[in-house]
């Protein structure tokens, strides 16, 4: 083969991979929300979800693609890991309808889409006709790419030393399935790899004996997609990786022994050289599902057993719902963004509620617990602000912008009280231990109620905040009133026995005090969460 020979070659290959990454594209902007809604719509039916993925899988060109988006869901708790099993599988079928098409030679025919893609693009210009118009263009570089790849190996068939190589795949599965599991996971496509094996059988370059170790190896490598995007996910996100791996391996495991009967099998399929490599690629993955689909259960449980969860001391703090993947639909991202501020606020809500307990009981570790736990609504609110940036650049309704304005507004108020817990209520509790002081009977019970007039309007303006209640919102302004009122009384109270001349009321004076200033402050703060969903109102 000539060096020119070598450069179209690799050329072709390279075409061939930007062809599916654009008709992937394409597709997924065209389809956009309702692909993610048909993964939403998973469910325990096995059928139903294998019919789920390979529907998917077809239409962004790439198993990988469907696979890495599960990683994505399951990590961010959308979806549970038995759910995804039957996704998988169907996956794995969905990218095999790519190579069927391909065996029709619409390749032929490449200009002719290339040409409907550059007119959909150019009368589109925005919208979702320029995003079919990019998904067409997409394949009509696959079939230009293997128009190319076809015309290149069709000398090669002369080259007995090319053909005595490749007929040596054939005598050594093992080392067959190693090198297409190697190229296929440095292309990042089994259908590119695949499409090289169509294309020198097209041209008699390979038997079918040759091709089905490349087509085995080829899904082996196919894994790569979802092990890199599991790296530095949580363990319920690696899992599907796991689990994508483990059907591939154990199939090619089962099968391996059984080569020569299956090869028969498929050369029954067709008198077509290249349509059997295809068929090879369609039979292996519905045998698969066939082989996994009733023991779906128990298969998860063994992934499960296989990649435990990691204890809480190894796992590293950070957003749990922040889905990048659903950024590009506005009305799933913002809901994964509530469930995030949701979660920042039963951290706020556990650190106000333990702070009292701080200073009735002077514990020292559950103090500098508190103050930990303030570190984590740091990073969840900066976390949560960062991923609502990248959603402003998509289109938002008036709506979606109301909401978005909302959370930033909610977890702006509780990275507020959160400051206020750890910087001065804990600062104070730290002053009352270190000078072994006690609150008066009546002052503490006076603290104690007031905490839990806060502890409740808290409660009140995380429920506004989650329902978008107005009446609840109102309700917020008017407590906000009537707790400013019992906090003068409790004032007053504490004067009344510093004038007694009470010891413990004389001693925790001004901690007393600045206690009830910072619950009023952090009531204040609760109050805050109320002008948002206030100003819809208004708007209305």
């Amino acid at each position: 083969m000539t060096t020119i020979n070598l450069l179209t070659l690799f050329g072709g290959i390279l075409l061939l991979l930007y062809g599916m990454r654009t008709a992937g594209d394409g597709m997924q902007k065209a389809a956009g929300a309702r692909l993610r809604g048909f993964l939403m719509a998973v469910t325990d039916n096995r059928l139903k979800s294998v019919g789920i993925g390979a529907l998917i899988t077809a239409l962004l060109q790439s198993s990988s693609a469907t696979i890495i988006m599960l990683v994505s869901f399951v990590g961010s708790g959308l979806l549970s890991l038995s759910a995804t099993m039957g996704v998988i599988l169907g996956a794995d079928i969905g990218t095999t309808i790519t190579v069927q098409i391909i065996t029709f030679k619409i390749y032929d025919y490449a200009i002719i889409f290339v040409g409907i893609g550059i007119l959909l693009e150019f009368l589109g210009r925005k919208g979702i006709l320029q995003d079919i118009g990019q998904a067409v263009l997409g394949f009509a570089f696959i079939f230009v790419a293997l128009k190319i790849m076809t015309d290149i190996f069709l000398p090669l068939a002369q080259d007995p030393l090319f053909k005595e190589i490749l007929i040596n795949l054939g005598k050594d599965p093992v080392a067959g399935i190693i090198i297409a599991a190697l190229l296929t996971a440095l292309l990042y496509s089994s259908v590119a790899t695949i499409g090289l094996a169509f294309t020198a059988a097209h041209n008699g370059l390979i038997t079918l004996d040759a091709a089905m170790p490349i087509v085995l190896g080829a899904n082996i490598g196919t894994c790569i997609g979802a092990i890199t995007s599991s790296i530095g996910a949580p363990a319920e996100a690696k899992r599907v990786a796991l689990a994508h791996v483990m059907f591939k391996l154990i199939g090619v495991i089962i099968i391996l022994p059984f080569l020569t009967p299956f090869t028969n099998l498929v050369g029954l399929s067709t008198p077509h050289l290249a349509r059997q490599v295809a068929n090879a690629h369609t039979l292996f993955n519905i045998a698969i599902t066939l082989l996994f689909l009733p023991f779906i259960r128990p298969f998860t449980r063994l992934v499960e057993l296989l990649l435990p969860e990691r204890t809480s001391s190894e796992r590293r703090f950070g957003s749990k719902y922040l889905d990048k993947f659903v950024l590009t639909s506005p009305s799933l991202a913002i809901g994964q963004a509530t469930r995030e501020a949701l979660r920042m606020a039963d951290i706020v809500q556990d650190m106000l509620k333990q702070s009292i307990e701080v200073f009735k009981n002077n514990d020292a570790r559950l103090l500098e617990a508190i103050e930990e736990r303030d570190d984590e609504v740091d990073i969840l609110d900066r976390e949560i602000k960062l991923y609502l940036t990248k959603l402003s650049q998509e289109s938002l309704t008036v709506e979606q912008a109301r909401r978005e304005m909302e959370i930033i507004t909610f977890t702006n108020t509780l990275e507020n009280i959160g400051d206020v817990i750890d910087k001065n209520l804990m600062e104070l509790a730290k002053k009352k231990t270190k000078n072994q002081l006690s609150f008066s009977h009546d002052g503490l019970n006076e603290i104690l109620e007031f905490h839990q007039k806060v502890m409740e309007n808290f409660e009140l303006g995380i429920s506004a905040f989650a329902s978008g209640d107005i009446e609840l919102s109102h309700k917020l302004l008017r407590h906000k009133t009537k707790l400013g009122e019992i906090e003068r009384d409790l004032r007053q109270a504490h004067i009344n026995r510093l004038h007694l001349g009470l010891k413990e009321s004389i001693d925790t004076s001004a901690i007393h005090l600045d206690v009830l200033t910072n619950l009023k402050r952090i009531n204040s703060y609760i109050v805050n969460i109320a002008y948002p969903i206030l100003e819809s109102e208004k708007a209305e």
